[in-house]
């Protein structure tokens, strides 16, 4: 298995925070099991990330994509010319960026404003 570039960490990072914000405000908290994070993240997560089926299906999904993406460096997604994901996929992330972006400006997390921005 082939390892992360910085980019791809920081973005797969930035993924995980995402996914785990959502799942926690909008999902049971009875559903959640420990999500197998790739080795790279390990030490970032070191009390590990717990996911609804649901919310770990699509942060599996994203995390292949971005390991597979051919473009370097990658735009972000509404501006890229090849979809990775499919319509269904594209959407449920756009609800989850959506939901945690907003959530997560409110609280004071402003690093992910400016990754957003640049």
């Amino acid at each position: 298995m082939e390892t992360f570039s910085n980019k791809q960490l920081k973005d797969v990072k930035v993924l995980v925070d995402f996914v785990r914000v959502y799942c926690h405000a909008c999902h049971d908290r009875s559903l959640r099991a420990p999500f197998d994070l790739p080795p790279e993240l390990q030490r970032r997560y070191s009390r590990g990330v717990e996911l609804c089926p649901e919310c770990a299906a699509l942060l599996a999904h994203g995390i292949q994509k971005r390991r597979k993406c051919p473009l370097d460096p990658k735009p972000s997604c509404k501006s890229c010319r090849i979809h990775c994901y499919s319509k269904e996929y594209r959407a449920k992330i756009r609800e989850v960026m959506g939901f945690s972006g907003k959530r997560m400006i409110m609280r004071g997390r402003l690093d992910y404003l400016l990754h957003f921005l640049f």
